[in-house]
């Protein structure tokens, strides 16, 4: 079983009908019990960093989910996977869960439209278990203003947007999608289909 984790600052629905049409067992929850329970955990998110990390703090979830990633897979979605990350500088600078070795930046879009919105193709760079199905070129979806800032050997996927953004992330157990895998089609399904099969459900 996959939990997902409500914090209110997620992207639920769109992530559990994704798993329901892969048909992987899976629940929306906000319990430290249920994440410690769980096959896999996904931490969602659309919003701002700081609101993020103070939602999870107010839950008491900041623990448990560093304690978890240590133990089984876990894949963090958009704000999700940037607040995997040590700190974050979007408005104020902020503590992150410290998953992922790297802050979250600004992204200098060179004259280009922010927040960067819409498809753009994934280079590899350092195959992962996600990328399996997934070919230099193959598009995905992105909705966001601001762009992890790591070392190369983290970085399985990036895109191209003025400058190189980090698309898919790894660390560990510790996986992380700049993107929307849930709202990219056969390609974003396929590295879902592959992060549920890194356990046995």
């Amino acid at each position: 079983m996959i939990a997902i984790i409500d914090y209110g600052a997620g992207n639920l629905f769109s992530v559990k009908n994704a798993l329901d049409f892969l048909k992987i067992p899976n629940e929306i929850t906000s319990e430290a019990k249920k994440l410690e329970e769980a096959h896999a955990i996904i931490l969602p998110g659309v919003g701002a960093f700081p609101d993020a990390m103070h939602m999870l703090q107010n839950k008491g979830l900041i623990p448990v989910i560093q304690d978890q990633a240590q133990k089984k897979p876990l894949l963090g979605i958009c704000l999700g996977m940037q607040i995997l990350f040590e700190k974050g500088y979007e408005f104020n600078e902020t503590q992150g869960l410290g998953l992922i070795p790297g802050n979250v930046i600004k992204i200098d879009g060179g004259g280009l439209k922010i927040p960067h919105i819409g498809w753009n193709d994934l280079k590899i760079s350092n195959p992962c278990s996600l990328t399996k199905e997934t070919r230099e070129g193959d598009y995905v979806y992105f909705v966001h203003s601001f762009r992890a800032d790591t070392e190369e050997k983290y970085i399985s996927c990036y895109t191209m947007y003025h400058e190189k953004i980090p698309a898919l992330v790894q660390h560990g157990h510790v996986y992380g999608a700049q993107f929307h895998p849930e709202k990219s089609g056969t390609v974003g399904l396929a590295m879902l289909k592959n992060f549920a099969g890194l356990v046995e459900q």
